[in-house]
């Protein structure tokens, strides 16, 4: 029994080590010359600099990081203020909820290239393009059917008998919803929020069609450390580990939510 156990410890060990191997070697690179990332063979210690750091936070990336982190937050609130009320909604209905949770999931399904041309048409004519605002819109539209779909099962978990008990103590709907519900649901909550973070600030493909240097997010700003006359890999290492760092910590501080989020609305009854 324990030499299963060892080799099961053994096993997902590997597993995890396979997985973070390009994050950690992202990481070293970040701290490395260009004369040590290039040297062969590679050497396993060397002396660390913030180099990298300190000439990527003197370009427009330290404007572009703060683009991400402002367009993200308000994705992510708006996004949880509209779909919250949508998907409590639908969980209350007697009849075509399921239907109606089809074909708001379905907005997700389609790849975002065929989306690409008709919102940079509409942008243009809107004068939205390059702005945070139009940003926040598109990350909205693909947001909130992620939110509904999500909430809408831990809504139909939380027993409506907590609801008409708070009526008939004199609660109104709202105050229903806002104390008994949205507290019964807060794993749900804590974690379509986190998700929907991630996805506003993991963009790349919308950031870099609808977006030009005002509105540039940071993924973007990467690519821009790829030029004719050569790749600047200490910089774009840098970048990567940057733009990958406030989700890794963020997910990590509010890792308990999110696995209790995720796993609790799996199960009904």
């Amino acid at each position: 029994m324990r030499a299963n156990r060892l080799i099961i410890h053994m096993l997902v060990t590997a597993l995890a080590l396979l997985v973070l191997a390009p994050f950690l070697w992202l990481l070293r690179m970040s701290f490395e010359t260009n004369a040590q990332i290039f040297a062969f063979p590679p050497r396993l210690w060397f002396s660390p600099t913030l180099e990298n750091y300190v000439a990527l936070w003197q370009t427009e990336f330290r404007h572009s990081f703060l683009n991400s982190t402002i367009v993200s937050l308000a994705s992510t609130a708006a996004s949880m203020l509209v779909g919250v009320p949508a998907a409590y909604a639908l969980s209350r209905m007697n009849s075509r909820s399921e239907a109606l949770s089809l074909w708001i999931i379905a907005s997700r399904l389609a790849p975002p290239t065929a989306f690409a041309i008709p919102y940079f048409l509409v942008y243009r004519e809107l004068d939205l393009i390059d702005t945070r605002l139009g940003l926040v819109i598109i990350y909205l539209t693909f947001n909130i059917s992620l939110v509904i779909w999500l909430m809408r099962s831990f809504f139909e978990n939380t027993p409506r008998a907590l609801e008409e008990a708070a009526w008939i103590d004199g609660a109104g709907f709202w105050q229903g919803l806002v104390r008994i519900v949205l507290p019964t649901a807060a794993p749900g909550l804590t974690a379509t929020a986190i998700l929907c973070f991630v996805f506003s600030w993991n963009d790349f493909f919308f950031a870099l069609i609808l977006t030009r240097s005002d509105a540039m997010t940071a993924p973007v700003a990467v690519v821009n450390f790829m030029n004719y006359e050569g790749w600047e890999w200490g910089r774009i290492a840098a970048g990567g580990t940057m733009v990958m760092l406030p989700v890794l910590v963020f997910s990590l501080i509010v890792r308990r939510f999110l696995i209790s989020g995720l796993t609790a609305g799996a199960v009904k009854g």
